[in-house]
């Protein structure tokens, strides 16, 4: 009778292992995936910094470029000239004054 009982024992301790044994090893890679984020994360944020460097300065150069623009659009539309304006000529109906 203890022969039935010592394999139930060791059946019972075998599961029990496993069990352990594969959440500990679940644990331990875990931990290692952490670490290597962990030392991973300054340089992808000094990554991610300089793609929002590199957007912000495009955006500024073309707004720039608008407002240059629309400033040249402003003082041209003062500097062109239509021509000569159409001077006045007396009508027939009118008398020349003295």
């Amino acid at each position: 009778m203890e022969r039935p009982l010592l394999a139930v024992l060791l059946l019972v301790g075998l599961v029990i292992g496993c069990a352990v044994g594969s959440a500990y090893a679940r644990a331990r890679r875990g931990w290692n995936d952490y670490q290597t984020v962990k030392k991973s994360v300054p340089g992808a944020r000094r990554g991610a910094w300089t793609l929002v460097r590199g957007v912000v300065v495009k955006a500024g150069v073309i707004a720039l470029l608008l407002f240059g623009a629309v400033a040249y659009a402003a003082v041209g539309a003062d500097e062109e000239t239509a021509g000569p304006a159409p001077s006045q000529a007396p009508t027939e109906s009118e008398r020349p004054h003295r």
